[in-house]
């Protein structure tokens, strides 16, 4: 009887042994591939996870000429963490980012839904790569020359739209300048840059689709309307669902380039973001160990999201449609 658990257990020690004969095994088998994979490794391991080690900056006070380690560490260990919440800007550029981001998100997703949708059931292949070209160009335009677009339609000086708004009412308008305006022309610009280029993206899923159950529901008489309701819309759901996860993952994520160029000292009080008040913070006034906490703690509330919006799409997977 003594014997038993001694035979029963020498299998067990050898498993964690033939798991890596088999992993060095498959590796082998796939080495050319696994040798693709070597340089976006190393360029992950150098410039995003090497670099981690610099959040310790937010618990320390932080010296340039003592060095991240010389310098003593902070007392209390949240001291930054309480100096920005204690601070009058906190509650505003918290604020400014959650709502520029949901804007985003609320408005940017479903332009490029609707495109690919329409550039779908276009039936002129030359007029939908037409369309399409056409839609995704702003996405390789850079923010600094869609700004001066920006500029040279809505100058209050003269801009071509003002000009037209001036002669029709007599006044100008003051967009670019007027808390009312910016986050609405911040949205629209953004829309305008991604919709051609998000689209590529959903009309790939919408190519996957079986093209069987377009010819079934045609001939039970479903409509265009009712076949992109049932079937392509619930086609490309996985798609919508992931890229909602992603972009949840970024919510704090409210677009720092753009906002700079476009934003002045008139906007602050609805433009002022997390990453434009951290880059101030720390390249301006010099304070890294308050710019490390607040990024710090926008990572983490990151993490948070990513997670939870990755459970919620799961749950939700099979009740959608």
């Amino acid at each position: 009887m003594a014997a038993a658990p001694t035979e029963a257990a020498a299998p067990a020690a050898h498993r964690p042994r033939r798991a890596i004969r088999l992993t060095g095994s498959i590796i082998w088998r796939y080495r050319a591939l696994y040798l693709m994979l070597v340089p976006g490794l190393v360029y992950y391991a150098i410039y995003v996870y090497a670099p981690m080690y610099g959040a310790i900056i937010a618990f320390k006070e932080y010296n340039i000429l003592k060095g991240m380690f010389g310098s003593p560490w902070a007392d209390p260990w949240y001291k930054y963490f309480q100096m920005f919440w204690e601070s009058p800007y906190a509650m505003q550029t918290l604020r400014n980012t959650l709502l520029i981001s949901l804007y985003k998100l609320v408005w940017g997703m479903p332009p490029g839904i609707i495109l690919a949708i329409l550039l779908n059931e276009v039936r002129h292949e030359w007029f939908k790569r037409f369309v399409q070209t056409v839609s995704y160009l702003p996405h390789f335009l850079s923010m600094v020359i869609i700004y001066g677009l920006v500029i040279a339609l809505l100058s209050q000086t003269d801009g071509l739209l003002n000009q037209w708004i001036k002669a029709a009412t007599g006044h100008s308008v003051p967009f670019l300048t007027s808390t009312d305006w910016f986050r609405t022309i911040l949205v629209g610009t953004g829309i305008w840059q991604g919709v051609g280029w998000s689209a590529i993206i959903y009309l790939a899923a919408i190519a996957g689709i079986d093209p069987s159950l377009y010819e079934a529901a045609r001939c039970d008489g479903a409509g265009r309307l009712r076949m992109i309701w049932h079937i392509t819309l619930p086609g490309i759901r996985s798609v919508i669902l992931l890229l909602l996860v992603l972009r949840l993952g970024h919510v704090l994520d409210a677009g720092f380039e753009q906002i700079y160029i476009m934003y002045n000292v008139h906007v602050y009080p609805v433009a002022d973001i997390i990453d434009t008040w951290v880059f101030r913070v720390g390249l301006v006034d010099m304070n890294f160990s308050l710019a490390t906490a607040v990024g710090l703690f926008k990572t983490l509330i990151g993490i948070v999201l990513i997670v939870g919006a990755n459970r919620l799409a799961r749950r939700w997977e099979g009740a959608i449609w």
